[in-house]
Protein backbone atom coordinates (compact mmCIF):
# COMPACT_ATOMS: atom_id res chain seq x y z
CA UNK A 1 0.00 0.00 0.00
CA UNK A 2 1.12 3.57 -0.73
CA UNK A 3 1.66 6.14 2.04
CA UNK A 4 -1.09 8.77 2.38
CA UNK A 5 1.32 11.60 1.59
CA UNK A 6 4.71 11.83 -0.04
CA UNK A 7 7.57 11.67 2.39
CA UNK A 8 11.19 10.73 2.74
CA UNK A 9 10.53 7.02 2.25
CA UNK A 10 7.81 7.18 -0.37
CA UNK A 11 7.90 4.07 -2.51
CA UNK A 12 7.80 5.24 -6.10
CA UNK A 13 7.13 3.49 -9.39
CA UNK A 14 10.82 3.38 -10.45
CA UNK A 15 11.49 -0.31 -9.74
CA UNK A 16 10.34 -2.81 -12.35
CA UNK A 17 10.31 -6.24 -10.68
CA UNK A 18 9.98 -8.03 -14.03
CA UNK A 19 13.09 -6.52 -15.61
CA UNK A 20 15.00 -5.90 -12.36
CA UNK A 21 15.67 -2.31 -13.41
CA UNK A 22 15.28 0.90 -11.45
CA UNK A 23 14.30 3.82 -13.73
CA UNK A 24 15.02 7.32 -12.43
CA UNK A 25 11.89 9.48 -12.33
CA UNK A 26 14.06 12.63 -11.96
CA UNK A 27 17.61 13.55 -12.92
CA UNK A 28 19.82 13.47 -9.85
CA UNK A 29 22.21 11.64 -7.58
CA UNK A 30 20.96 8.28 -6.35
CA UNK A 31 22.29 6.06 -3.59
CA UNK A 32 22.19 2.44 -4.79
CA UNK A 33 22.64 -0.65 -2.71
CA UNK A 34 22.41 -4.35 -3.38
CA UNK A 35 23.05 -7.35 -1.16
CA UNK A 36 23.00 -10.69 -2.94
CA UNK A 37 22.83 -14.07 -1.24
CA UNK A 38 24.31 -16.48 -3.74
CA UNK A 39 24.43 -20.26 -3.69
CA UNK A 40 24.54 -23.23 -5.98
CA UNK A 41 21.21 -24.20 -7.56
CA UNK A 42 19.52 -27.01 -5.63
CA UNK A 43 19.19 -29.10 -8.82
CA UNK A 44 22.91 -28.83 -9.66
CA UNK A 45 24.71 -32.17 -10.07
CA UNK A 46 27.56 -30.95 -7.81
CA UNK A 47 25.27 -29.80 -5.00
CA UNK A 48 25.55 -31.75 -1.78
CA UNK A 49 22.42 -33.78 -0.96
CA UNK A 50 20.08 -31.75 1.22
CA UNK A 51 22.22 -28.60 0.87
CA UNK A 52 22.40 -25.78 -1.65
CA UNK A 53 26.07 -25.03 -1.13
CA UNK A 54 28.69 -23.91 -3.60
CA UNK A 55 30.74 -26.93 -4.56
CA UNK A 56 33.19 -25.10 -6.79
CA UNK A 57 35.32 -28.08 -7.71
CA UNK A 58 36.55 -29.08 -10.19
CA UNK A 59 38.00 -25.91 -11.66
CA UNK A 60 40.07 -25.44 -14.76
CA UNK A 61 43.38 -23.67 -14.31
CA UNK A 62 45.50 -22.93 -17.32
CA UNK A 63 49.26 -23.21 -17.14
CA UNK A 64 51.13 -24.98 -14.34
CA UNK A 65 48.92 -27.05 -12.08
CA UNK A 66 49.53 -27.10 -8.37
CA UNK A 67 47.69 -29.28 -5.90
CA UNK A 68 44.97 -27.36 -4.08
CA UNK A 69 44.75 -27.51 -0.34
CA UNK A 70 41.43 -28.39 1.25
CA UNK A 71 39.14 -25.35 1.40
CA UNK A 72 41.31 -23.33 -0.99
CA UNK A 73 39.40 -21.54 -3.74
CA UNK A 74 40.40 -22.07 -7.36
CA UNK A 75 42.63 -19.42 -8.87
CA UNK A 76 40.36 -16.95 -10.64
CA UNK A 77 37.24 -18.16 -8.80
CA UNK A 78 35.74 -14.80 -8.16
CA UNK A 79 32.40 -13.12 -8.17
CA UNK A 80 32.02 -9.59 -9.46
CA UNK A 81 28.80 -7.71 -8.77
CA UNK A 82 28.05 -4.45 -10.57
CA UNK A 83 25.31 -1.85 -10.56
CA UNK A 84 25.36 -0.34 -14.06
CA UNK A 85 23.56 2.52 -15.80
CA UNK A 86 21.76 1.63 -19.06
CA UNK A 87 23.39 -1.86 -18.93
CA UNK A 88 26.78 -0.24 -19.69
CA UNK A 89 29.26 -1.48 -17.14
CA UNK A 90 32.06 0.95 -17.95
CA UNK A 91 34.62 2.47 -15.61
CA UNK A 92 33.37 5.60 -13.81
CA UNK A 93 29.73 4.86 -14.66
CA UNK A 94 29.11 1.85 -12.45
CA UNK A 95 29.52 0.53 -8.92
CA UNK A 96 31.29 -2.77 -8.40
CA UNK A 97 32.83 -5.13 -5.93
CA UNK A 98 34.91 -8.26 -6.48
CA UNK A 99 35.25 -11.11 -4.03
CA UNK A 100 36.95 -14.50 -4.08
CA UNK A 101 34.67 -17.48 -3.67
CA UNK A 102 35.30 -19.98 -0.91
CA UNK A 103 34.70 -23.60 -1.81
CA UNK A 104 33.21 -24.63 1.53
CA UNK A 105 30.37 -22.09 1.86
CA UNK A 106 26.71 -23.04 1.72
CA UNK A 107 25.75 -19.44 1.04
CA UNK A 108 27.84 -16.49 -0.04
CA UNK A 109 26.81 -12.86 0.56
CA UNK A 110 28.20 -9.94 -1.45
CA UNK A 111 27.19 -6.26 -1.31
CA UNK A 112 27.67 -3.14 -3.42
CA UNK A 113 26.77 0.37 -2.27
CA UNK A 114 27.45 3.77 -3.79
CA UNK A 115 26.20 6.86 -5.57
CA UNK A 116 25.48 7.30 -9.29
CA UNK A 117 24.06 10.20 -11.29
CA UNK A 118 21.10 9.28 -13.52
CA UNK A 119 19.22 11.40 -16.02
CA UNK A 120 15.41 11.18 -15.90
CA UNK A 121 14.40 7.98 -17.70
CA UNK A 122 17.78 6.24 -17.35
CA UNK A 123 17.82 2.90 -15.56
CA UNK A 124 20.22 1.04 -13.31
CA UNK A 125 20.39 -2.71 -12.78
CA UNK A 126 22.53 -5.36 -11.10
CA UNK A 127 24.90 -7.65 -13.00
CA UNK A 128 26.78 -10.70 -11.69
CA UNK A 129 30.01 -11.89 -13.33
CA UNK A 130 30.77 -15.46 -12.19
CA UNK A 131 34.19 -16.89 -13.09
CA UNK A 132 33.85 -19.94 -10.84
CA UNK A 133 32.89 -22.35 -13.61
CA UNK A 134 30.05 -23.61 -11.43
CA UNK A 135 26.41 -22.48 -11.76
CA UNK A 136 25.29 -20.09 -9.04
CA UNK A 137 21.88 -18.56 -8.32
CA UNK A 138 20.74 -15.49 -6.43
CA UNK A 139 18.81 -16.71 -3.39
CA UNK A 140 15.80 -15.33 -1.51
CA UNK A 141 16.44 -12.43 0.83
CA UNK A 142 18.62 -10.58 -1.70
CA UNK A 143 17.79 -6.92 -2.23
CA UNK A 144 18.31 -3.93 -4.53
CA UNK A 145 17.39 -0.36 -3.64
CA UNK A 146 17.72 3.20 -4.91
CA UNK A 147 17.15 6.47 -3.07
CA UNK A 148 17.17 9.91 -4.65
CA UNK A 149 19.72 12.02 -2.73
CA UNK A 150 19.32 15.28 -4.63
CA UNK A 151 19.16 16.96 -8.01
Amino acid sequence: SQPEREGMFHRGPGLNLTSGQYTAPLAGYYAFSTTLHIGEPSDSPTALPGKSGMALTPCSVTGRREPRRKGQACRGSRLRVLICVQSRCQQNSNLETISRLESSSDLFTISVTGTLYLQAGQYASVFVDNTAGSPLTVQRGSDFSAVLLGV
